[in-house]
């Protein structure tokens, strides 16, 4: 079997989305003890060492003064984006965290339009109200063994502007896809959070338990090799034959609450999260449906 068979690009995302299930575990379970702040300074310090030592393996040419100021743009946003989802799912149980982050697809058109002139049509619009219809259900359902002494409303807030959030981010980067490859877009996604929360990493040093060190270069690695197998996949394959399979991270998102946090959401969840996919797959494969709506000639 070649080995291009056996690392397909729906394989490599499906490993993704376990791995990315993974890490929202390990920061729900050290939140208790180490500020999320400071834990995504760690994370992110690892991940450009990484990257760093890849990008000059690779031997990549140094990028332009126009891209390190685009990414430091997008980098503010990114960085807004990951704190607000983490704090999120101290909030709230990982699968309504989950379930909100799916939103951010539908948010995509409409930023597009905005920001890079996209036309967008009435069938984005549509899906977009019909999600957010689902958010709002998945939402009433209670969680049993969900965090307690939490702001449910405040941490659903925080999800679904996270989801915003990585809807910009995600139009900004079809910005520089066509000019940058995904080593590169990985390795600014790294470095530059990493500067940015330099001061909290140094004002942790001394306060941070040293036994979480492993774990915060477990974190880097996992966030960097992630981001960079997601970026190579969607290089290789269609978006919409790889973008369901995000969908299965509300599976990993169940089983990981209910086995390592005893979170059992209710059924309204998973009502919610089908009309969140639905609408989200009406978005992806709106040109086939127009074009078999379409007349014949």
């Amino acid at each position: 079997m070649e080995l291009r068979t056996v690392f397909s690009p729906v394989l490599i995302v499906a490993f993704c989305v376990l791995g990315g299930s993974g890490i929202d575990a390990l920061v729900k379970g050290l939140a208790a003890s180490v500020p999320i702040i400071v834990l995504l300074a760690w994370r992110f310090m690892f991940g450009a060492i990484y990257m760093l030592v890849a990008f000059r393996l690779a031997r990549r040419a140094r990028p332009s003064w126009r891209a390190i100021r685009f990414h430091t743009l997008r980098t503010g946003i990114h960085i807004s984006s990951a704190f607000l989802f983490f704090w999120g799912i101290t909030q709230l149980a990982l699968a309504e965290a989950t379930v909100l982050g799916f939103t951010a697809v539908l948010m995509v058109p409409p930023l597009g339009a905005l920001i890079l002139g996209e036309p967008i049509s009435k069938w984005s619009l549509g899906a977009a109200l019909i999600g957010f219809g689902g958010a709002a259900l998945a939402l009433s359902a209670g969680t049993g063994g969900a965090p307690e002494g939490t702001n449910r409303l405040l941490g659903a807030g925080a999800g679904l502007l996270s989801a915003f959030l990585y809807a910009v981010s995600l139009v900004l980067i079809r910005l520089r896809a066509r000019r940058e490859d995904p080593l590169t877009i990985a390795m600014f996604t790294n470095v530059l959070p990493a500067l940015m929360l330099l001061p909290f990493l140094i004002g942790s040093v001394g306060t941070v338990d040293l036994t979480y060190i492993p774990v915060f270069a477990l974190l880097g690695a996992m966030g960097a090799l992630l981001w960079f197998l997601m970026s190579y996949a969607y290089g290789k394959a269609p978006a919409q034959r790889l973008a369901p399979l995000e969908y299965t991270a509300l599976v990993w998102a169940s089983i990981i609450g209910i086995f390592f946090f005893g979170e059992v959401p209710g059924w309204q969840l998973y009502l919610g999260a089908l009309i969140i996919i639905a609408a989200c797959l009406l978005v992806a494969f709106e040109e086939r449906i127009g074009a078999m709506r379409a007349p014949k000639a």
